[in-house]
C-alpha cells in the first residue's frame, strides 16, 4: 500500500526567507551550493491567509543523477528577484506547490528542562510559477494523507478566548519512508466531531483511515478598551495568530489495521523504535551544541585584586 500524505498550496506568492549556503567538511557533499529556507503563499484573494512552505536543502543537481534540480533554480530566482514577491516588490507572481507534512522538531530548554518541540510543516514539494489559480479559495489550501488515529478529544467552546467547539484528532501521519510522525488536526462540524468520537480509537485500537482538509493561517486584530477615571480612554489593538489544519472530509470506510495489506502493527513499532532513536541522537547533539556554547561564552578568569582599604574578601 502506498501511504498517502500530500498537500496543496497555490496563491500570490507572498514572501521569502531563502538562503543560499555552502555545505561544511562533515557533510556528504562538502563544498556543495544549497538553498534553505521558506517562501509564504497567500492563498485566499484578500491576502490574509499565509501558508508556509519550508525548503531544507535543495542542489543546482541531484547528487545521484546529476540532473538539474528545477527546484533550486526557482528557488534561486525568488531570491533574487527574477519572481516577484508581494511584500519585497508590491506585487507578487503567482505559485503553486505540491508539498507534504513533516515536522519540524528539536529540543527546547527555556523551562529550564529540555523539551521536544514538534511544529507542523509544509516540507520541499514541486514548484509552478505563473500559474493559474482555482476560483474556488478552499481548493488552493488542501491536506491530504493516511492517518492512523489513537485518540480523539472534545474541546469545548469558549467565548473569551474565541474558541470554537470541536474534536482534536491525534495520531501518526507517514513520510515517504514510512516513518510515523505524531501529528494533530482539528474538525468543527457536528457530523465530523460525531464521527470521530464514534470511531473510539485509541493507542491500543487505533483506527487506520484517510482524511483531508484546509489550512489556515491567519492573523486577525482585536481592539481592547479600558476606561480611564478620567480623561481618554486606552485603546490597544491585540494581534493573535491561528494555525490550523481543519479537516472538512475522511474515507467512508477506514482501512483494514493490522494487516499486511496496509501496515501491521510490527511495522508501526519498528518505526516508532526507530522515530526514538533519532531523537535521543537529537538530543545529545542539542546538548553537546548547548555545552559548546556554554564553554565558548564564559568569562575568562581573572586574577583577584585586593581593594583600596587591603583586604580582599
Amino acid at each position: 500500500m502506498n501511504i498517502l500524505n500530500e498537500t496543496h498550496i497555490e496563491g500570490i506568492l507572498y514572501d521569502q526567507k531563502l538562503v543560499l549556503k555552502t555545505a561544511g567538511e562533515n557533510s556528504k557533499n562538502p563544498g556543495m551550493q544549497f538553498i534553505s529556507g521558506t517562501i509564504d503563499i497567500a492563498t485566499d484573494d484578500e491576502l490574509t491567509n499565509i501558508v508556509q512552505v519550508h525548503f531544507t536543502y535543495e542542489t543546482p543537481t541531484f547528487s545521484r543523477s546529476g540532473q538539474a534540480n528545477s527546484r533550486y533554480n526557482t528557488l534561486f530566482d525568488i531570491m533574487n528577484g527574477v519572481t516577484k514577491v508581494y511584500m519585497r516588490d508590491g506585487q507578487g507572481a503567482t505559485i503553486r506547490v505540491d508539498s507534504a507534512l513533516a515536522l519540524n522538531e528539536f529540543y527546547s530548554n527555556r523551562s529550564g528542562q529540555e523539551e521536544l518541540v514538534s511544529v507542523k510543516r509544509n516540507e520541499g514539494g514541486f514548484i509552478h510559477v505563473n500559474s493559474a489559480l482555482n476560483s474556488d479559495p478552499d481548493k488552493r489550501n488542501t491536506f491530504r494523507c493516511d492517518i492512523l488515529i489513537t485518540n480523539v478529544r472534545r474541546v469545548e467552546a469558549n467565548e473569551e478566548r474565541k474558541i470554537d467547539e470541536h474534536v482534536v484528532v491525534k495520531g501518526y501521519v507517514f513520510d515517504f519512508r514510512k516513518t510515523p510522525m505524531p501529528m494533530e488536526f482539528n474538525a468543527y462540524t457536528m457530523g465530523a466531531m460525531d464521527y470521530f468520537e464514534a470511531l473510539e480509537a485509541s493507542e491500543k485500537n487505533p483506527v487506520f483511515t484517510r482524511i483531508w482538509g484546509n489550512q489556515i493561517t491567519q492573523t486577525t486584530a482585536s481592539t481592547i478598551t479600558e476606561e480611564s477615571a478620567f480623561g481618554e480612554t486606552f485603546v490597544r489593538e491585540v494581534a493573535s495568530n491561528r494555525k490550523d489544519f481543519v479537516i472538512t472530509g475522511a474515507a467512508k470506510e477506514p482501512y483494514v489495521w493490522d494487516d499486511e495489506s496496509t501496515m501491521t502493527a510490527a511495522q508501526l513499532k519498528e518505526g516508532l523504535a526507530n522515530r526514538e532513536l533519532n531523537l535521543a541522537n537529537m538530543k545529545q547533539r542539542s546538548a553537546e551544541y548547548q555545552a559548546s556554547r556554554n564553554t565558548n561564552t564564559a568569562p575568562a578568569a581573572t586574577a583577584a585584586r585586593p581593594n583600596a582599604t587591603g583586604f580582599n574578601f
